[in-house]
């Protein structure tokens, strides 16, 4: 196996392994899993806290699909609603709502205990900045780069 290829594998693993250590109790006591929280942000982050399901996909790197079925149990407990847009009937919007905005600043509250608690004891803060510097030339000019 070439050294970019290693590379490769050993970000994938590690990405995976960090979103199941941020997860942890997350779903337990918010209610909503990590991804969910991801849609959450990638909203609030948007103007007018509003996405077409098109757009807020390419943010998430998922298919438009995959943002509907996140997306409904949501709206059903509203942290999400829709708004058509009002030149065009045929495009649709997700939107955050102000309870979604709530579950969204208690869940950060969690999210970034549960960061400090994965990073405390392997990295020192320098360590840290210089790793999230070059992971951020990865996502640099990227769709959905919620830094």
């Amino acid at each position: 196996m070439d050294i970019q290829t290693t590379n490769a594998l050993r970000l994938l693993q590690a990405g995976d392994e960090l979103r199941a250590k941020l997860s942890g109790e997350f779903s337990a006591i918010h209610g909503i899993s990590v991804n969910e929280y991801f849609l959450l942000l990638h909203l609030e982050k948007s103007a007018r806290n509003r996405l077409a399901r098109v757009e807020l996909a390419k943010r998430m790197h998922v298919s438009a699909s995959t943002v509907t079925r996140m997306a409904a149990p949501l709206e059903k407990i509203g942290l999400l609603g829709r708004e058509v847009d009002e030149r065009d009937a045929r495009l649709s919007y997700v939107v955050l709502t102000k309870a979604g905005k709530t579950k969204l600043i208690e869940a950060q509250a969690t999210f970034t205990k549960r960061a400090g608690y994965t990073f405390q004891d392997r990295w020192t803060e320098e360590e840290l900045s210089k790793l999230s510097e070059l992971l951020g030339r990865l996502v640099a000019g990227t769709a959905g780069n919620l830094t």
